[in-house]
C-alpha cells in the first residue's frame, strides 16, 4: 500500500537549495531529507526559477520553490478546497440526490456562500479521492468509469478496400465519355 505523499516544506526546500548549489547528487538529497528520489527530480522541475532579463538568477530558491507550491496548492479544486461544502455534497449524494440535484440546490440556497457545477461533481466523484470513498456507487447510473458525453461513435469505412481509383476501368480513365 502507498504511503500518503506528505509536501515539501520550508526546511527542506532550504536544504534541497543549499545542497543543489553544493552540487550534491539527487540521490544524496533524498536520501538526507528521507525523501524518494522521484520527489526531488520533481521538486526541482516544478519550482525551478527561470529569469530572460537575468539569466544568472536561474536556479532552485527554496522561497521561490514554497510560493509557487503555496500558489498551486490555492488552484485545487472546490471540493477538495472547501471542507464544509465537500461534506455537503457527500451527504446529499448518499442520501439519494444527483449531482445536477445537489448543483440546482446549492445555487438558490442563500447559506453556503459556493456556487458549484454538476460537472465539478462528477468530476470530484471520479476522482482518485472520490473514487476511494466509492461515492460512485451513489450515483443513479452507478458506472465505474464515465462515458464521454458526446463520443464520436466508430463507423465503417466509406468505401471497402476493394474499390480504389487504380482499379478503374481505361475507358473512364481516358475521359472520353461525358460524366466519367
Amino acid at each position: 500500500m502507498r504511503r500518503p505523499y506528505r509536501k515539501l516544506n520550508l526546511d527542506e526546500r532550504r536544504i534541497l537549495a543549499t545542497m543543489l548549489q553544493a552540487k550534491a547528487t539527487k540521490t544524496k538529497i533524498a536520501e538526507t531529507l528521507g525523501r524518494d528520489r522521484s520527489t526531488i527530480h520533481r521538486e526541482i522541475k516544478r519550482n525551478w526559477w527561470h529569469d530572460e532579463e537575468v539569466p544568472q538568477a536561474d536556479g532552485y530558491w527554496h522561497v521561490t520553490a514554497q510560493t509557487l507550491a503555496d500558489r498551486r496548492y490555492l488552484k485545487r479544486r472546490k471540493l477538495e478546497r472547501h471542507e464544509d461544502l465537500r461534506n455537503e455534497v457527500i451527504g446529499k449524494l448518499k442520501n439519494g440526490w444527483s449531482p445536477e440535484q445537489i448543483a440546482g440546490r446549492l445555487r438558490i440556497e442563500p447559506c453556503p456562500p459556493y456556487r458549484i457545477c454538476h460537472e465539478t461533481i462528477y468530476q470530484y466523484v471520479y476522482s482518485e479521492s472520490g473514487q476511494s470513498q466509492e461515492l460512485g456507487r451513489y450515483l443513479p447510473e452507478r458506472q465505474r468509469k464515465r462515458k464521454p458525453r458526446y463520443a464520436r461513435k466508430a463507423r465503417d469505412r466509406v468505401f471497402p478496400l476493394e474499390i480504389s481509383i487504380h482499379n478503374r476501368p481505361d475507358e473512364i480513365n481516358n475521359r472520353s465519355q461525358f460524366g466519367n
